[in-house]
């Protein structure tokens, strides 16, 4: 089992060393919202995700009102910039906001940022995504991508997995004081999600 924890520009300066020493093996960082925000500490969180020997993951904030194509480039550009991706790094897309839209309008735009990204890098990103939010159906037809599921307020250690999926990779367990996770597998399993240059 390994333990991660995600952050954004909210948590503002991270200590990454010290969170390796305690035992956090894994972390995603938010890089990049809608077509053109930029998270401020991106690039930090991301080159101290790697000199702490993490499991590195980045994450888009979508916005289904957005153009998916033109949101998964400006994704791609901002962890290029900070450094590019590496062997076993992971991608995921931040799927809870619907924008006003209906869920079929939702999953169409992250079916089509999921497969721009998964074109241009080989990689299939995690969906992250609210147990509630994938019942309504914004997420049909992800089902073949690995769930980052935030279920915080689930007592116990194995929140069922909303449809389309049968289970989840990673379960966020916790949103206080910190985003915290759990991958129930060993490194290699994790990394064998990420990144392969070949």
């Amino acid at each position: 089992m390994l333990h991660g924890i995600d952050v954004s520009n909210w948590q503002g300066s991270v200590d990454w060393a010290g969170h390796a020493q305690s035992g956090i093996a894994f972390a995603f960082a938010k890089a990049t919202e809608g077509g053109d925000w930029t998270d401020t500490w991106f690039s930090r969180n991301w080159n101290g995700m790697r000199e702490s020997w993490l499991v590195c993951g980045a994450y888009h904030f979508g916005r289904p009102k957005g153009d998916p194509v033109a949101q998964a480039r400006h994704f791609l550009d901002t962890v290029r910039r900070a450094g590019g991706l590496r062997r076993g790094d992971l991608v995921a897309l931040d799927l809870e906001s619907n924008d006003g839209l209906r869920p079929e309008l939702v999953a169409r735009f992250a079916r089509r940022w999921c497969e721009t990204v998964e074109r241009w890098t080989g990689l299939r990103p995690f969906i992250y995504t609210f147990p509630t939010f994938a019942q309504q159906g914004h997420c049909a037809g992800l089902g073949d991508h690995p769930l980052w599921l935030a279920a915080p307020d689930w007592r116990g250690d194995d929140p069922p997995a909303p449809g389309p999926w049968r289970d989840w990779t990673i379960h966020q367990y916790a949103n206080r004081p910190l985003d915290r996770n759990v991958f129930h597998g060993t490194r290699q399993q994790l990394t064998k999600l990420g990144f392969d240059p070949r």
